[in-house]
């Protein structure tokens, strides 16, 4: 992949923001995600009063002396959270057009160094047919991370993608400890939904990013012309056709292409999922200083 958004500037920018969980958390300790739970950080969180069995170091022996009541001190509980990104890596999402590509490995990337920027564990699947697969294991801290990002840059896109079978495939989906996002265009004749549901079922919290050009937005093809579908298996595909693009047409399209995104704005809605569409055509930073800030997933 030629096109690349990767630099140390672009990162740079993204140190100020941080991933956002909604709900508790049940990961790992020493993370930085407040959950709803009290634990052992040095946050002062509540009071409550004792109890047999509690630990009595935890008695705020200044509320003895006041109220001759045992009080125990309650502090906050952090916790380290699991980010899972599944990419699209079809011919859809970049072999015709790179910057497509490019964008939606950047829009992976980025959410992958907020995850250990902000000390969470981080792993990037890369769909491809009806796997998931996994080149980089589980990334903690920078380092292994940017060896990561050498790799991810330089991905290839081609064949079709099954998200559903892939996701729900992946055997190391932990349960209700982080968050699994989705990076593709969803332009597939597979039933994406039991991914969502799969994730729900997990109890995960779940993103799906739509990655779409201004051509598929708003095409602006007229006049006879051969279409070509980039996943198709040879030129003779019965996907391949001639064909002469009327207004009526092109109208068509937006309206199919405006029902899906309402279908999939319903859908994960339905399921507590966070979903949005972005166009490549904007510049990264506006996308997720934008888009993503306003779904509450960033902070």
């Amino acid at each position: 992949m030629a096109v690349s958004y990767l630099n140390d500037g672009f990162f740079s920018r993204l140190e100020t923001l941080a991933l956002n969980m909604r709900s508790y958390l049940a990961g790992f300790f020493g993370g930085k995600h407040l959950v709803q739970t009290y634990g052992q950080t040095v946050e002062f969180a509540d009071y409550r009063e004792y109890m047999l069995g509690d630990d009595i170091r935890r008695i705020d022996w200044n509320l003895y002396s006041r109220f001759e009541k045992f009080y125990l001190k309650l502090f906050t509980d952090e916790r380290q959270m699991h980010t899972q990104i599944f990419l699209d890596c079809s011919a859809s999402m970049g072999k015709v057009v790179p910057e497509k590509g490019a964008y939606a490995v950047a829009t992976a990337a980025a959410l992958g160094f907020l995850s250990v920027h902000n000390m969470d564990k981080l792993s990037i699947k890369l769909i491809k047919k009806d796997r998931a697969e996994d080149p980089f294991g589980l990334i903690v801290g920078k380092q292994p991370f940017f060896r990561a990002m050498k790799t991810l840059e330089n991905t290839e896109f081609s064949d079709e993608a099954d998200i559903s079978s892939a996701v729900t495939g992946c055997l190391d989906t932990g349960s209700k400890d982080g968050l699994t996002v989705i990076v593709s265009d969803f332009f597939t004749e597979r039933d994406w939904k039991k991914a969502i549901d799969y994730l729900c079922y997990k109890r995960r919290q779940v993103l799906l990013i739509q990655v779409l050009t201004p051509e598929e937005l708003n095409p602006f093809y007229s006049g006879r012309v051969n279409l070509i579908d980039a996943e198709a298996a040879d030129m003779m595909d019965e996907k391949n056709m001639k064909m002469k693009i009327t207004r009526g047409m092109q109208q068509a399209y937006l309206d199919a292409l405006a029902d899906m995104i309402a279908d999939m704005k319903h859908y994960c809605a339905s399921r507590d999922a966070d979903f949005i569409t972005v166009d490549t055509s904007k510049p990264i930073e506006k996308m997720l200083f934008g888009e993503l800030l306003k779904t509450g997933i960033m902070a």
